[in-house]
C-alpha cells in the first residue's frame, strides 16, 4: 500500500475528544517513568522476597532481553503493519501506527503510549507467569520490559536524536530504509537480528526484484 510520507513534526488531529487527543499524544521519557519501577520492583522481588540466586536471575534478565527482540519484530511485521480490510480497520490501523509512517518526525507520535503498552505488559506477564515455574518469571519479565525500554528509547533516538555512535548509527540507517524505501521490509527496530533470520533484510537480488 503506497503511503504519503510527510515531514512535518506535527500530525494532523486523531481524535476530536480532548482527552483521548491527549492521550494520543506522548513525549519520548514517559515510558522511563512508568517501566524502570516496573523493572526494579520485578528484580527486588526476585532477589531480596523471593531469594532467587544471581546465577538464575542474570541468564534469565538476559533471556527476557533478547526474547523482546523476537516479539518486538512480530509486533511490528504482523501487527503494525498488517493490511486492514475495512474502512475502520484502516482507521484504527493509522491511529495505531500509520500515523507515525505518515508523519515520521512527530516526536510526540512515536513510542508506545501507556494506553497500549500497559495493557500488553499485564498481558505478557500473565503469560509468563503462566510458563515459568517458581517465581522465575520475575527476572524473565524485568529483562523483557528492559528490552521495551530500549526498543522504545531506540526508536525515538535513530528519528529525533544527534547520533555518533557507529552501531546506533548503522540501525538509524535500517530504519530509515523501512520509512522510506519499503516498509514492508526492515521491521526490526532495536536489532536486525530477525530480519536477517526471517528474510526481511533484502539482498541486491530481491530488491532488483522489486524494481521490475
Amino acid at each position: 500500500m503506497e503511503r504519503k510520507i510527510t515531514n512535518s513534526p506535527i500530525t494532523p488531529r486523531l481524535f476530536k475528544n480532548e482527552i483521548l487527543e491527549l492521550f494520543s499524544k506522548i513525549p519520548w521519557y514517559v515510558p522511563l517513568i512508568i517501566y524502570i519501577p516496573v523493572v526494579l520492583v520485578t528484580l527486588y522481588y526476585s532477589i531480596y522476597i523471593y531469594q532467587l540466586n544471581i546465577e538464575t536471575v542474570v541468564p534469565l534478565f538476559i533471556l527476557g532481553i533478547f526474547s523482546w527482540t523476537f516479539v518486538e519484530y512480530i509486533l511490528h511485521r504482523f501487527v503494525f503493519h498488517y493490511q486492514p480490510k475495512t474502512p475502520l480497520g484502516e482507521k484504527l490501523h493509522f491511529i495505531f501506527h500509520g500515523v507515525h509512517h505518515s508523519y515520521p518526525k512527530d516526536p510526540l507520535r512515536l513510542v508506545m503510549t501507556p494506553s497500549v503498552s500497559i495493557p500488553l505488559a499485564i498481558i505478557f506477564f500473565l503469560i509468563f507467569y503462566w510458563i515459568f515455574p517458581g517465581r522465575l518469571e520475575l527476572p524473565f519479565y524485568a529483562g523483557f520490559v528492559l528490552g521495551y525500554l530500549i526498543y522504545d528509547m531506540t526508536h525515538y533516538a535513530v528519528h529525533h536524536f544527534q547520533i555518533k555512535n557507529k552501531y546506533l548509527m548503522k540501525l538509524k540507517a535500517h530504519h530509515m530504509k523501512h520509512h522510506y524505501q519499503d516498509e514492508n521490509l526492515r521491521f526490526g527496530v532495536s536489532t536486525p537480528l530477525w530480519d536477517y533470520v526471517f528474510g526481511t533484510l533484502p539482498t541486491e537480488k530481491t530488491l532488483s526484484e522489486r524494481r521490475i
